[in-house]
């Protein structure tokens, strides 16, 4: 059974930082294309960065600069690290897997960036 479990999310005042977590199970991680997504109230879901299983990354110019994702293949985890957080960072953040035909969500995380 895969499953992919974010953790992490919260409420943060602008300026400050949040360190997301994704722990896969079911799925041979090292060989998987990771994302994260978010999706804001009210609006569609989009890319927001994702990384290879070469290590490769990729951001949404909106986050360039302020958040970095990464994997550690021993812990089956893919992380974002966000700083510089903006009220219009708020959302729900997802994971996600990818590999060929086969991909994969978790069922989200709620970032809120408020005063």
């Amino acid at each position: 059974q895969v499953q992919l479990v974010e953790s992490g999310g919260g409420l943060v005042q602008p300026g400050g930082s949040l360190r997301l977590s994704c722990a896969a199970s079911g799925i041979s991680f090292s060989a998987y294309t990771m994302g994260w997504y978010r999706q804001p109230p009210g609006k569609q879901r989009e890319l927001v960065a994702s990384i290879t299983n070469g290590g490769s990354t990729n951001y949404a110019d909106s986050v360039k600069g302020r958040f970095t994702i990464s994997r550690d293949n021993a812990k089956n985890t893919v992380y974002l690290q966000m700083n510089s957080l903006k009220p219009e960072d708020t959302a729900v953040y997802y994971c996600k897997g990818v590999r060929g035909m086969f991909n994969y969500w978790g069922e989200g995380t709620l970032v809120t960036v408020s005063s």
